[in-house]
């Protein structure tokens, strides 16, 4: 039985025997082998990162140094395209800003192009009545000294409104001497007409 505990001690694990055997020497040659070339110039990581890039399974824990370049350089452009949407999106904000702007400017200006025109409408209709008014008693003087048959029989064959408008520029004694001068049913009409204009 004293036999058998000192075989077992003596045969060792074969997982033991595999790593202290196997792994650790070829672990500790390939470092010496990196220290000794790297000292020697001879770029041991760079050749070690090609060789193991073109390795399938290997290739996708391996980074190279063109790839860290790639990488960068695609983190830079994806940088840049979010700062370039977030301009655009400003930009369409100013935009929106602005178009409301010229809208609301469009709007200004078109009001007060009708106010414009109103106004040169409310001008242009008062120069009228102005020149109206002008032209009703230039007439109205020419009947002041006219024969007051005359001017009845012309006042009579006018638009009743004209003949109104010029009896009320007549004197009165004028006015009289006209409506005398009209047959009766004419002269009531305007007589009647003058009264409901208020003068």
């Amino acid at each position: 039985m004293a036999k058998k505990n000192n075989t077992d001690k003596r045969k060792m694990n074969p997982v033991l025997w595999f790593l202290f055997a196997i792994v650790i020497p070829i672990i500790i040659t390939i470092a010496l082998a990196t220290v000794v070339l790297s000292i020697a110039g001879i770029d041991v990581t760079g050749w070690l990162k090609d060789k193991g890039n073109n390795i399938p399974v290997v290739s996708s824990f391996v980074e190279t140094d063109k790839e860290k370049q790639l990488k960068r350089e695609d983190e830079s452009v994806k940088a840049m395209m979010s700062d370039k949407d977030a301009e655009i999106e400003q930009l369409k904000v100013d935009l929106t800003d602005k178009e409301a702007t010229v809208e609301q400017l469009e709007q200004e200006i078109m009001k007060l192009e009708n106010n414009q025109a109103n106004e040169n409408e409310e001008q242009s209709d008062d120069e009228q009545v102005k020149k109206e008014v002008t032209t009703v008693k230039t007439i109205a003087n020419s009947f002041k000294d006219m024969d007051p048959d005359q001017a009845a029989n012309i006042l009579q064959e006018l638009e009743q409104e004209t003949a109104l408008a010029i009896m009320k520029e007549l004197s009165n004694d004028t006015r009289g001497s006209i409506l005398e001068s009209m047959n009766a049913e004419t002269a009531a009409k305007l007589t009647q007409q003058f009264i409901n204009s208020g003068n």
